[in-house]
């Protein structure tokens, strides 16, 4: 059983292992983790939650925070980061992470989760999915890696229930008028 909780100063060795070991082009536009600093000191406290063994082992974290710094846009958490330690891939640590992040956020009265996901990370963006979060745009050939062009897509989970309000919609042509 995974149990959610808080990160400690004391798990960002073993967060940062974590970091190196699953990052690929497929899972992020940015370099390579330091392997002196992990960036997750750009969090503050209760922004990045980890997600732990019955044994007490870490599996994997998310980091989140605002979009923007405006007080306009609190109402909104944004996942910036999410990991599992390819040892618990696919044993539902993911799930678990957004789970947490969910109960965070409403318990901080959010209304919405956002985040941002690579078009190539397929792993990631169907768990997102599974976990009711729809796609609200589309940046396409954001990010130039390896040589190839890939989409920068945005999606969203909202938490007021009425999921028939915010399916996915294709943007409004700007030729169109608005209704």
């Amino acid at each position: 059983m995974t149990h959610i909780r808080d990160a400690e100063p004391a798990d960002l060795s073993v967060l940062r292992a974590i970091d190196i070991a699953t990052h690929s082009v497929d899972t992020s536009p940015g370099p390579p983790p330091d392997p002196e600093r992990h960036h997750l000191g750009n969090f503050g406290p209760g922004q990045v939650l980890v997600a732990e063994s019955e044994g007490g082992r870490i599996q994997g974290y998310t980091a989140w925070g605002h979009p923007t710094p405006l007080p306009s846009s609190e109402h909104v958490m944004q996942i910036q980061a999410l990991a599992v330690d390819p040892r618990f891939q696919g044993e539902g640590v993911g799930r678990a992470l957004i789970r947490g992040v969910l109960e965070l956020a409403r318990h901080r009265e959010a209304t919405k989760v956002s985040l941002r996901v690579l078009g190539t990370n397929v792993v990631a963006r169907r768990l997102y999915s599974l976990a009711g979060f729809v796609v609200e745009g589309v940046l396409r050939q954001e990010f130039e890696l390896e040589n190839r062009l890939v989409d920068d897509i945005l999606m969203a989970h909202y938490l007021d229930g009425d999921f028939d309000a915010h399916r996915e919609v294709d943007a409004p042509r700007l030729d169109q008028a608005p209704d």
